[in-house]
């Protein structure tokens, strides 16, 4: 349980290979308080919003993710928030799916 509660310290790091460029990737696993807060959609919203909402959501999660890492680590910080809002979109998901764990062999 302890090496589980000290993943929210230890700062992940990895490099992903995008369109011909290695970009280093660093962040923080984050403990409930930590984690963006926004009101969840109602039942009656359309699916499409509650897709957008989601979406967000999870960009947000990702960005704090970083920054916590960053705010650890400020000499490896390579994506910041001006950065990131600044990426393409299939570098963000391929960088989502890496700090979330989530990716498959996505090659861009």
């Amino acid at each position: 349980m302890e090496d589980l509660i000290a993943l929210t310290d230890v700062i992940q790091t990895e490099e992903l290979e995008y369109k011909g460029k290695v970009i280093q990737v660093q962040w923080c696993e984050l403990v409930e308080a930590e984690e963006p807060k926004m009101a969840i959609p109602s039942e009656d919203t359309p699916e499409e919003e509650k897709n957008e909402y989601y979406t967000q959501l999870a960009g947000e999660k990702i960005q704090k993710m970083i920054e916590k890492a960053n705010e650890k680590n400020p000499e490896g910080a390579f994506l910041t928030a001006d950065v990131w809002a600044k990426l393409p979109t299939t570098l963000k998901y391929k960088v989502s799916a890496k700090v979330m764990g989530t990716e498959s062999d996505i090659n861009f």
